[in-house]
């Protein structure tokens, strides 16, 4: 393909991808096929769009249009030119709010739409729980629908004109009366009207199939309309005009509990004369937490609109007293109405797999029957599934009679894919019987268009085809979809990965140890490619810096899963394709919480460091920094820590420095501390000065004296020592001699065996450093180590107290992840505690200082990700710390923003949130910061001393706890 290569170069302004990655990002969309394409595109315009249409016609190359990529169906894949629209043709060209009208671009994501049209009370009126990142022509090209459905209809309710460029390079204006229509489309139509007329279902979401019958005369002949969800095979979108609703002033939320979901589905159809926003409904099943839900087995989500929040109160209560439900709750606070939508959206997510951990997968996502028909169909729809084996948890849009589920089909065997096929041909069968749509929102694509003769029969299937022909001929667009379709059980993604477990160094408990299963979870729905975070989120932060498709989670997963088939990424583990696009992951471990499916790219990421260099020179930023705590040891013995602050502020040898061990340049070397926080300790304990007041009885807690608050922050162990003694509980810090039957010890305990003297002393390591840098043998080697010096403290009911949060998060899931085969690894775990959990369970009847301050900050990724921070939410209003901490990450992430080539990265990350929220705050304002990168990153970019939460209490207790010893 090179001479197609450079024939594309010449024409086209935007970008021409034929390398690897470019290629390797878009094998796949939502959906369970794959496709390999020739080369990807992204045009800067109209003319580049007709550009590559005519070259690709001359070399008689297919054609694929792309939006976000989180079509469910596979109709985002292609073997040909891939079109790329998010790059360039993104753009919201006019809004006018007069005529309720827009002029987008296909590659414009809807959020960004919704957010200009709300400050003139304006909104788009199809929202999918994609909405902040599917875009406008994807949405077009599928009729996409969303939860406001049953109140503002679908996309095609909401186009007026389409700018369209056909395969034969003919630009057309689509509208009403025929406007724009190819040649002969008129003639087919025409001829066909008793056809048009009656064969097709009369139902809210009948997406299958193309739309013809929008060309009925009493239908306006709108080919514009007739145009929507034919998923890219009629032509290519390059500009949209769309339709706006009035958005409602204020919203109420009605969440109806009822006993089960067929109960839910029989009661949705009833609600509509109330005129609701929306009627969805879900599960128990599919709720992580049923907390904040009203109780029951399932839920009807409905959403009510109004001038005022009374009005919209009073409309919602007004249909739960006509509901006959089991429970009931209705919000009108905008944040609680979020959080709830939130539990609803996360479902296209959390769906995709089984409360046993069993992976499902998409395939019959979006069936639509008549509302009135949902609860028997339902009925029906389960029954089938016990027939044939298999499980699912549906959900979605009630009100329209449109179903969501994912099901444990097994994609993998040959027998599985046998049962896939049979219950596909026996569920399309019954959808039709009970007069309902294939598909009622996410398109036919390869999953169903194989089936539409069961829908249509063969002479509707046959128009299909000979409208495809009228526009276009040459079969350029999109092949294998709607019409002439291919088979549904071809080209499954799953076919390629290999069918015995790859030899890995993390336990993976959570995918049986299985690396592809693990790699498998990216199921493509893209939340990581949002170009905002809200709330306290974290992921995807390099997304988000870069707009770069390889920087987001979903990007990686699509490399490392390709890397895995070995046909586009060729050389595995020493791949550099895939070395680059991880080497923008900060490892804030953001999608282990935030992603629906839990992907850990953070740990797939250590795991590929790891293979990569086995056997082979590292960057110098590894042993710099992956080796941190040796060094700082080594310092610490020598006592030269004045010494190297002293040289390390020198100009020139500071660049010297940064430049050997592959620092970024931009970056100051930290200061250390001249006393470590452990001879502080000792020192303390040597002269009896410790607090031994009437409370000093409480419970024994261990303290983690990590490399960070040990060698570069013991002020903050020093303030967090001064808290837990004023809390009542005894502190010791773990062992430093390996000993046989010890008591816990206080970090210098005496040896009892002899021979352990010969051991020598050692110090207690979480390994994140080198987890983080990919010394995986290493990590194991400190954690071990670490392991044989805690097994005293394993021994106790004492918790392990660890202040910072990166090795907190370490301790509870890196450790015994990697060290699956150690059950110690396991018990020290369960045993970690922040600093706030210890406070709340070890000394309950404790009252903290009265601070009555403002906070500002940011709350530490690994701590949102892995630990949860509502222990310190709590103790924070305790203490009278008023204000939320932001989401985002930092950007330094540990070692990640001191290595060369990140500074920008970084610095774009910690201006997302993290800035911006402490310049904004008042004076007088807290600045939280729990974690040392966060701390260091405040300090470098901003000049703003940031501070744990332990230096606020002690300070509050007291006075100032003293300076940090540096």
């Amino acid at each position: 393909m090179t001479d197609l290569e450079a024939q594309l170069r010449a024409v086209v302004r935007g970008e021409v991808g034929f390398d690897v990655t470019s290629r390797a990002l878009t094998t796949m969309d939502a959906s369970n096929y794959r496709r390999v394409p020739v080369g990807v595109v992204a045009p800067r315009d109209a003319d580049d769009v007709t550009a590559v249409l005519a070259v690709c016609r001359e070399q008689g190359v297919p054609v694929v249009a792309r939006g976000g990529g989180t079509s469910i169906a596979g109709q985002a894949t292609g073997t040909g030119v891939v079109l790329d629209f998010t790059r360039h043709m993104n753009r919201l060209v006019a809004l006018d709010p007069q005529a309720r009208t827009a002029v987008v671009q296909p590659g414009l994501v809807l959020d960004r739409l919704q957010e200009a049209a709300a400050p003139h009370g304006l909104r788009f009126g199809p929202d999918p729980s994609t909405h902040s990142r599917c875009t406008l022509g994807g949405m077009i090209g599928n009729n996409s629908c969303g939860s406001h459905s049953v109140a503002w209809g679908t996309t095609a309710d909401s186009v007026r004109e389409l700018d369209v460029v056909t395969a034969r390079g003919a630009r057309l204006r689509l509208g009403r009366d025929w406007a724009g229509a190819p040649d002969g489309l008129r003639a087919l139509a025409e001829g066909e009207l008793a056809r048009l007329r009656t064969g097709f279902p009369e139902l809210p979401r009948r997406i299958s199939g193309y739309a013809l019958d929008a060309l009925l005369p009493e239908n306006g002949a709108d080919v514009a309309r007739s145009f929507c969800g034919s998923e890219g095979t009629l032509g290519v979108l390059t500009e949209a005009v769309v339709r706006l609703v009035e958005s409602p002033r204020a919203r109420a939320l009605a969440v109806l509990a009822y006993a089960d979901e067929s109960a839910a589905a029989e009661a949705a159809a009833g609600l509509l004369p109330f005129g609701p926003l929306t009627v969805e409904g879900m599960a128990a099943d599919l709720v992580p937490s049923t907390a904040e839900l009203p109780r029951g087995g399932a839920w009807l989500f409905v959403e009510t609109g109004g001038e005022s929040a009374g009005e919209a109160r009073a409309r919602a209560e007004a249909i739960v007293r006509a509901a006959d439900v089991v429970d009931a709750l209705v919000v009108t606070d905008p944040a609680g109405q979020r959080a709830l939508w939130r539990i609803r959206e996360d479902a296209s997510g959390t769906a995709t797999r089984m409360p046993d951990g069993t992976e499902a997968w998409p395939g019959w996502e979006d069936c639509a029957v008549p509302p009135a028909r949902l609860g028997a169909y339902l009925r029906d729809f389960r029954a089938l599934m016990t027939a044939h084996g298999l499980r699912g948890t549906p959900y979605g849009h009630f009100g329209d009679g449109c179903i969501h589920v994912r099901i444990d089909f097994d994609l993998l065997t040959a027998p599985g894919v046998v049962r896939f096929r049979r219950f596909s041909e026996e569920l399309a069968e019954l959808v039709v019987a009970h007069g309902g749509s294939l598909s009622g929102e996410h398109g036919d694509g390869q999953a169903r268009a194989e089936l539409l003769p069961r829908m249509y029969g063969s002479e509707m299937v046959g128009l299909f085809e000979r409208v495809k022909g009228a526009w276009d001929p040459d079969d350029l667009l999109n092949p294998g979809m709607l019409v002439r379709p291919a088979p549904l059980d071809s080209g499954l993604r799953f076919s390629v990965l290999p069918r015995e477990p790859v030899d890995v160094a993390f336990g993976y408990p959570s995918d049986g140890g299985d690396f592809s299963a693990a790699v498998r979870r990216c199921v493509g729905v893209a939340k990581c490619r949002t170009t905002s975070v809200s709330g306290s989120g974290v992921m995807c932060p390099s997304f988000r810096a870069t707009g770069a498709e390889e920087h987001s989670t979903r990007g990686r997963a699509r490399l490392l899963h390709e890397m895995l088939a070995g046909e586009v990424v060729t050389d595995g583990w020493r791949s550099k394709e895939v070395r680059d696009a991880l080497d923008l992951c900060l490892s804030c471990k953001g999608c282990r919480s935030d992603c629906p499916v839990g992907v850990d790219m953070a740990t797939y990421k250590a795991e590929f460091l790891h293979q990569h260099y086995a056997g082979r020179r590292r960057p110098a930023a590894h042993h710099a920094l992956g080796r941190l705590p040796v060094w700082l040891r080594a310092v610490s013995r020598t006592h030269t820590a004045r010494l190297v602050n002293a040289l390390s502020a020198l100009p020139p040898l500071a660049r010297a420095a940064k430049r050997l061990g592959g620092l970024a340049p931009e970056r100051e070397i930290p200061r250390l501390a001249t006393r470590t926080f452990s001879r502080w300790w000792e020192g303390r304990r040597a002269s009896g000065s410790s607090a031994e007041g009437p409370t000093a009885q409480g419970d024994l807690v261990v303290l983690w004296p990590d490399t960070f608050t040990e060698h570069l922050s013991p002020g903050v162990g020093r303030a967090a020592v001064r808290v837990l003694e004023a809390a009542g509980l005894r502190v010791a810090l773990p062992p430093t001699l390996r000993l046989e039957k010890p008591p816990v010890g206080d970090g210098r305990t005496v040896a009892l065996d002899p021979l352990s003297l010969l051991r020598g002393r050692g110090r207690v390591c979480c390994g994140l450093t080198y987890v983080s840098t990919g010394q995986l043998d290493r990590a194991r080697a400190v954690m071990r180590r670490t392991l044989d010096l805690m097994e005293p403290v394993l021994e106790t009911d004492a918790p392990v107290v660890v202040l910072e949060p990166s090795c907190a998060a370490a301790l509870r899931t890196d450790v015994p992840e990697l060290l699956h085969d150690d059950p110690r690894a396991a018990r020290l775990s369960a045993k970690v505690l922040t600093f706030a959990e210890t406070l709340e369970r070890h000394a309950p009847g404790w009252t903290p200082p009265r601070v009555d301050r403002p906070v500002t900050g940011q709350t530490h990724c690994h701590q949102h990700a892995v630990l949860g921070d509502a222990a310190d939410r709590r103790l924070r209003d305790a203490a009278l710390l008023t204000g939320e901490l932001s989401g985002g990450c930092c950007g330094l992430a540990g070692n990640f923003g001191f290595e060369r080539g990140h500074y920008e990265v970084s610095a774009a990350c910690a201006e997302e949130q993290l800035l911006p929220s402490v310049r904004d705050a008042p004076d007088g304002t807290v600045v939280l910061a729990d974690g040392y990168s966060c701390r260091t990153q405040l300090e470098q970019l901003a000049g703003v001393r940031g501070r744990h939460l332990a230096e606020v209490l002690a300070e509050a207790l007291d006075g100032d706890p003293g300076h940090d010893g540096t």
